[in-house]
């Protein structure tokens, strides 16, 4: 069978399928296995461009962490964040969050270490059968956001049509800025509010415990919407925000836009992954809620009742 998208999500589905003794091939559009789970190398250092951190209290993923944190793939990085807001700025608990001294790529490579995964491979259409770009095939697993996995569907398969059209999807950019030193306090994190280009500021830095003179800027929704066609113009007034917020004195030596046009879920399905009558199944953060547990346990469940299924139907 085929698994579509190689982020967590996908990975995790092909994981359960290689386990079980199903051969599958996972296919990716992109360079390199990772999905939203995203991190660039600037000058041979990692910073991480999509999600910002992970958390765990599902105790299956739980594990996972801890077995990455044993191998030294992540490291506790902070309970608090500040928040801005009319008022000016606070400290506010939260779960413990987690990062990737490599950059969270890295966790989803670890991952896919033992799966055969095929990069810059995209698939350009599923068909009745199911039939992928014309090969036939037990089934097929799409592990990627909605709106990428609708045009590939032939519209005879209903019920995945019908699934991936439920779901809906928020745009952001991510803005790497690299000054010539650290010229701001301690913050890891602050979550900005009521904000018209800001929605959360990182200091990369202190998530990659190096210290290093890195903030990553998420960006509001409808700010990234009207820079999806351009995202480099995005660059100097997402700086001048956030040397705004933290009161920078001098520009940053470095600027990387880095455009997500669907970066998170606001509406999807019911349960934790689609499948269907006719071999089609979907997994991500879609079904439930946009975090990098919920993408890894979709595609996880949806493994198992692939497994389950093609198992049972082969033997």
């Amino acid at each position: 069978m085929i698994v579509v998208g190689a982020g967590i999500a996908g990975v995790a589905c092909a994981g359960e399928l290689v386990r079980a003794g199903v051969p599958v091939e996972v296919r990716e559009r992109g360079r390199v296995p990772g999905g939203r789970l995203a991190s660039r190398r600037f000058d041979g250092r990692p910073t991480d461009t999509g999600a910002a951190y992970l958390t765990a209290d599902d105790p299956d993923f739980t594990e996972v962490v801890e077995g990455w944190r044993a191998a030294g793939l992540v490291r506790e990085w902070t309970d608090t964040f500040l928040a801005y807001g009319a008022d000016g700025h606070r400290e506010v608990s939260g779960p413990r969050r987690w990062a990737a001294p490599r950059g969270l790529r890295s966790l989803v490579e670890e991952l896919a270490r033992d799966l055969p995964v095929t990069v810059d491979r995209p698939v350009t259409s599923v068909r009745p059968g199911p039939v992928v770009d014309g090969r036939s095939c037990a089934a097929v697993a799409l592990c990627v956001p909605g709106p990428q996995a609708a045009p590939l569907l032939d519209p005879a398969l209903t019920a995945a049509t019908r699934a991936v059209g439920e779901q809906r999807w928020s745009p952001s950019l991510a803005t790497v800025l690299r000054f010539p030193s650290r010229r701001w306090a301690d913050f890891r994190g602050a979550f900005v509010n009521d904000h018209p280009v800001l929605a959360l500021v990182c200091d990369d830095g202190d998530r990659r415990g190096d210290d290093a003179p890195v903030l990553v800027a998420h960006t509001t929704p409808e700010f990234a919407a009207g820079h999806l066609t351009q995202p480099g113009a995005a660059g100097p007034p997402v700086e001048q925000a956030v040397r705004d917020l933290l009161g920078l004195p001098e520009p940053a030596e470095l600027v990387h836009v880095h455009r997500w046009t669907y970066a998170k879920p606001t509406a999807g399905g019911v349960g934790t992954y689609h499948l269907d009558d006719e071999g089609i199944g979907l997994a991500g953060d879609a079904f439930g809620k946009p975090r990098v547990q919920s993408a890894w346990r979709s595609g996880r469940d949806l493994g198992r009742a692939l497994a389950e299924r093609l198992l049972t139907v082969g033997g």
